[in-house]
């Protein structure tokens, strides 16, 4: 999985390049806030968590995970072209 590396902002905008990665893997992004989102109210929620709770962590994952292959896959078809 790429890790994006933007250079420290001193005026400069990010390149094209840049913003092409991160559009690519925006949807990643989304998915694991998706998750983040799920696991604070979980957290949050304490003792009085429901198996909804759980169920809603469990969704974000697989979502995540199949993403990720999404995402992988597509990298791997863009170097093989």
């Amino acid at each position: 999985m790429n890790i994006i590396h933007l250079q420290a902002a001193g005026g400069e905008e990010p390149t094209a390049a840049e913003l092409a990665a991160i559009e690519l893997e925006w949807p990643l992004i989304a998915a694991e806030l998706d998750l983040l989102d799920a696991e604070i109210s979980r957290i949050t929620a304490g003792p009085a968590a429901s198996p909804l709770d759980r169920r809603r962590i469990r969704r974000a994952q697989r979502r995540v995970l199949a993403v990720s292959r999404e995402l992988a896959d597509e990298i791997i078809a863009d170097g093989a072209a």
